[in-house]
């Protein structure tokens, strides 16, 4: 079964500073429909303005992924860490047990374009931890790229919770095609350009969710670049 979430459908604030479109609910805006998907729980598209930002804020118990598309986004944390996430750079924060942190554009005239996603952990009260990588992009074209899973996986940024992320570009007229594992389901994020997944044509900005099926079968004819979620 194939679910979408159209781009256009998600809820959309415009606050001058900061452009964002939530795929679930999220701060005030709540859709009991699309609350989550599986243990995806948060997928917010952000625009920041040069200069602006998120103050130092509090999170809790959420494996939280922040990927930057365009621009870059200065972070500092309780843990200590200050660091300026660039585009085409991940940053993966495990919340655990409680940290505060702040996320600033650092730029006096580029705008931050970026995706946040959280992740429910597998366990709570975990130790709060940080990593940031850069992941070489010749490694995802026409297939996935493993950037985040369970503690173990070679090459790819730790997450307490049995999911995997992976990032690809497609180019014109390629594609890919990921094996489901049975009672596994799938969340596609469209990040740029246009795709069609097991037929069904998406846009930037669209999702996907995929549960009761076997493959899921990519194919763009001008390029894309998606994330991947494998889910339990």
């Amino acid at each position: 079964m194939l679910t979408t979430r159209k781009a256009n459908d998600r809820g959309h604030f415009d606050h001058g500073w900061l452009d964002t479109y939530h795929t679930f609910s999220f701060g005030d805006y709540y859709d009991p429909d699309h609350h989550r998907f599986r243990t995806l729980r948060v997928m917010n598209e952000d625009r920041v303005a040069p200069g602006q930002g998120f103050g130092m804020h509090p999170h809790r118990d959420m494996e939280i992924l922040t990927y930057v598309l365009s621009g870059s986004l200065e972070h500092q944390d309780s843990m200590g860490n200050g660091e300026v996430i660039h585009a085409g750079e991940m940053q993966r924060m495990s919340a655990g047990s409680g940290l505060m942190h702040s996320e600033f554009n650092p730029s006096g005239s580029e705008p931050t374009h970026l995706y946040q996603v959280w992740l429910l952990p597998s366990e709570k009260g975990i130790e709060p931890s940080y990593e940031q990588r850069v992941f070489d992009a010749r490694e995802r074209q026409d297939r996935l790229q493993l950037v985040a899973g369970p503690e173990g996986e070679p090459g790819s940024m730790a997450i307490h919770q049995d999911a995997r992320v992976y990032l690809a570009d497609l180019t014109a007229g390629g594609g890919l095609t990921h094996r489901v594992p049975a009672g596994r389901h799938a969340w596609l994020q469209v990040l740029r350009g246009g795709a069609d997944a097991n037929g069904a044509p998406l846009s930037a900005g669209d999702g996907l969710a995929v549960s009761d099926e076997s493959t899921l079968t990519l194919a763009s004819a001008a390029g894309a670049e998606v994330m991947l979620f494998d889910l339990s």
